[in-house]
């Protein structure tokens, strides 16, 4: 302690009268201090208002260089010095360093910057100030290729520094994007691959960048799936392989990279981790099991890679995928209902799956999950049935198989997303198929839940979702029996308030339903439609400049069928259709305009 305090002393006096020699060991007993205990001995440091000094001594001239940045490096490991080395004016001279072609001095120098930036917000600004960055990056580059151990160590410590820099900052991860930083950093993967400190430090500035949607375009004009794969099918530490897994989630993010993942074998890797991990209750082999399928979920997101490894349903990957469902992992289960949801993202693929009997795997596994209601498994497996249920040929067939059974038992089901997945699922399923819409619409528990749901204020994709079938059921069955069940239920409040929707989508089923319930049953939907005030609600339609052709089309077919109902006939003449109407004859669009004519006739009529 005696020394230290002598050595600061005499620091503190230096530069100008101490003699090389006096200062070297002044130096050397300030790093055997900081070596026995560094936390101490910083704040000491500190307070001796050393700091200062070292500014000056930081000069490429000078034969201490070297060891005051190591002093430097060794006192920013600790967060309480990171401020106070910037404060000293410290930055500027190490950047200035940068540029000496001494090996042990950029050494030095390279770890006292990465470490000053370590999670400091000032420090990455000082240093941004004074171009290090840019530094760094040109001797990466001059680097890359140099194999020899001096220059790796050298490597790894300006990667680190540049992975400390940008951490957490996207300003300054786009600034190392825009220096082109990424190709280079590929190139040194490949050329270094047998070196695990620098790899290691790769790999992390890779998670770093890879998250910026402007890093993925240039990833993906390098050969990083390759390295990433090659090195990846190296590892056999779990902890290698989570920091491989780490980049390649958000780099599969994107369409082009991932099928260069695809075809640079991952799919393989993947496939084998989830055969050697699935039965494993070691807790780093479930998280592996669940890294690996999610990402082989992720890879399946591209139209692309998902019909690369879909290959007309004949697919080993496919095949392989398909034999998760039945499996005793809720992991996989569910990443297997995932990936048949995304593999039934177009027709032929859905109707090719249905044939081949998926359908039966499906509610196999949705019956595996009423009690035990593992939710994220029931709406992965939702999600599979409701694309599957989309082309045409399909529905018919998912309804025989029993499809719509095994969905309603989820109706007591507390969770938003299950249940936006179910009435997704059976809006499909009943699209142009009359006699399934009368039976769900017959259906007095399903018709209460609808309404009960179309009320979901807090969860706006229930809500439509709900408004949007119960609409369909009417619009599909065409029945009277249907429309006494939904009046029964209270559900024609909410197909009124549905044709206000700010999606015209939405707007226009439900006045085709609306127009359906008063063409078939208006004496018994007469109350409610009156106490919604849908005749109000039309005028405002038909008199809106921004409402859609076919909402002003539908809402005047709608008013042609209320007027046989007395007291909305009598609503429709105090509000003046008439005038409305008229001005709609000469509407731009044909179909509104001869439906307009119609109207004011049929108006004229009555009045």
């Amino acid at each position: 302690a005696d020394n230290l305090s002598d050595a600061l002393k005499k620091l503190k006096i230096t530069t100008t009268d101490s003699t090389a020699d006096s200062l070297e060991g002044c130096l050397d007993c300030l790093l055997q201090a900081l070596a026995q205990n560094n936390t101490e001995t910083s704040e000491k440091i500190q307070k001796s208002g050393v700091l200062q000094v070292f500014a000056s001594l930081l000069t490429p001239q000078s034969s201490c260089t070297a060891k005051v940045a190591n002093i430097i490096a060794e006192v920013a490991r600790n967060e309480f010095m990171r401020n106070p080395c910037v404060e000293a004016g410290l930055i500027p001279p190490l950047v200035q360093l940068l540029n000496c072609k001494d090996q042990e001095v950029l050494l030095q120098t390279g770890r006292a910057l990465g470490n000053i930036c370590y999670d400091s917000h000032e420090g990455r600004n000082a240093v941004d100030h004074a171009g290090g960055a840019h530094i760094v990056v040109d001797h990466i580059r001059s680097l890359c290729s140099k194999t020899d151990p001096a220059s790796e160590k050298l490597l790894t410590v300006f990667c680190g520094m540049l992975m400390n820099y940008s951490n957490e900052n996207d300003t300054l991860q786009s600034q190392l994007i825009n220096m082109g930083v990424i190709p280079t950093l590929v190139k040194l993967l490949g050329i270094h691959c047998q070196n695990a400190a620098l790899t290691e430090m790769c790999l992390v500035a890779f998670g770093n960048l890879a998250e910026l949607e402007s890093s993925k375009e240039q990833f993906a004009y390098t050969n990083i799936a390759e390295e990433l794969v090659r090195l990846f099918k190296k590892q056999i530490e779990h902890d290698k392989k989570e920091m491989i897994f780490e980049v390649l989630a958000p780099l599969a993010e994107n369409d082009v990279i991932k099928l260069q993942l695809v075809e640079a074998g991952l799919v393989e890797c993947l496939l084998e981790i989830v055969q050697k991990t699935v039965d494993s209750d070691k807790e780093d082999d479930i998280a592996e099991l669940k890294t690996a399928s999610d990402l082989m979920v992720l890879l399946l997101l591209g139209d692309e890679s998902m019909q690369k490894l879909f290959e007309g349903g004949k697919g080993s990957v496919f095949q392989r995928v398909l034999s998760w469902i039945p499996s005793n992992s809720h992991q996989l289960q569910l990443a297997g209902a995932l990936a048949i949801a995304n593999f039934a993202r177009n027709d032929g693929n859905c109707i090719h799956m249905v044939d081949n009997g998926i359908v039966q795997q499906l509610t196999d596994l949705l019956d595996r999950h009423v009690e035990d209601g593992n939710v994220t498994v029931q709406h992965a497996a939702l999600s599979a049935l409701r694309n599957l249920a989309i082309p045409v040929v399909n529905k018919a067939k998912m309804l025989s198989a029993g499809v719509a059974e095994a969905v309603l038992k989820f109706l007591r089901s507390e969770m938003p997303p299950v249940q936006f997945k179910l009435l997704g699922t059976l809006r499909m399923l009943i699209d142009a198929q009359a006699d399934a819409a009368e039976q769900l619409g017959k259906n007095e528990k399903l018709v209460e839940r609808l309404v009960e749901w179309c009320e979901a204020k807090d969860h706006a994709g229930v809500m439509g979702e709900s408004n949007r079938l119960l609409s369909a059921l009417i619009r599909h069955s065409k029945s009277k029996d249907v429309i006494r069940t939904i009046v029964r239920s209270g559900g024609i409040k909410h197909l009124v308030s549905m044709a206000t929707s700010e999606h015209v989508i939405m707007q226009n089923e439900a006045l085709v339903a609306l127009a359906l319930v008063a063409a078939l049953e208006l004496v018994t939907a007469e109350k409610d439609l009156e106490n919604a005030q849908l005749v109000q609600i039309l005028h405002r339609l038909l008199s809106d400049d921004r409402s859609a052709p076919e909402i002003k089309y539908n809402s005047m077919v709608l008013i042609c069928a209320l007027i046989g109902s007395e007291p909305l006939q009598k609503e429709v003449q105090s509000l003046a259709f008439l005038d409305v109407v008229s001005k709609l004859r000469s509407h731009e669009n044909k179909t509104v305009a001869q439906q307009a004519s119609l109207t004011e006739q049929r108006l004229a009529v009555e009045s």
